[in-house]
């Protein structure tokens, strides 16, 4: 038996069900899964760094939906915040690195 705690996506208790494996998992408020969606972000960026591959980039944006959505804002505000941003402080696009402000 292996002991997971962490948060999971909403079809895995289904899939686990069709592998026939028994399993336990409980709901949590907003409120809570909050917290654990936090830890499932460390754990996707971790992986990320480890496989540098448009899955896990993936893995994180949903991540990050599922905040934004716990927190009460829809994945268009988050969009939408990301656009702000971009226009007044720009992207990343131009590889641009600070080294020092006089």
């Amino acid at each position: 038996m292996k002991l997971y705690n962490k948060i999971i996506r909403d079809k895995i208790p289904e899939i686990i069900d069709n592998a026939g494996k028994k399993f336990d998992t409980h709901i949590v408020t907003d409120e809570e899964a909050i917290s654990y969606l936090d830890t499932k972000l460390d754990e996707e960026v971790k992986e990320f760094h480890e496989d540098n591959n448009l899955e896990e980039l993936a893995d994180i944006m949903e991540v990050l939906f599922s905040l934004a959505k716990k927190m009460g804002y829809s994945e268009q505000d988050l969009l939408d915040k990301r656009i702000q941003k971009k226009e007044c402080n720009g992207g990343f696009d131009k590889n641009i690195i600070l080294t020092k402000v006089y």
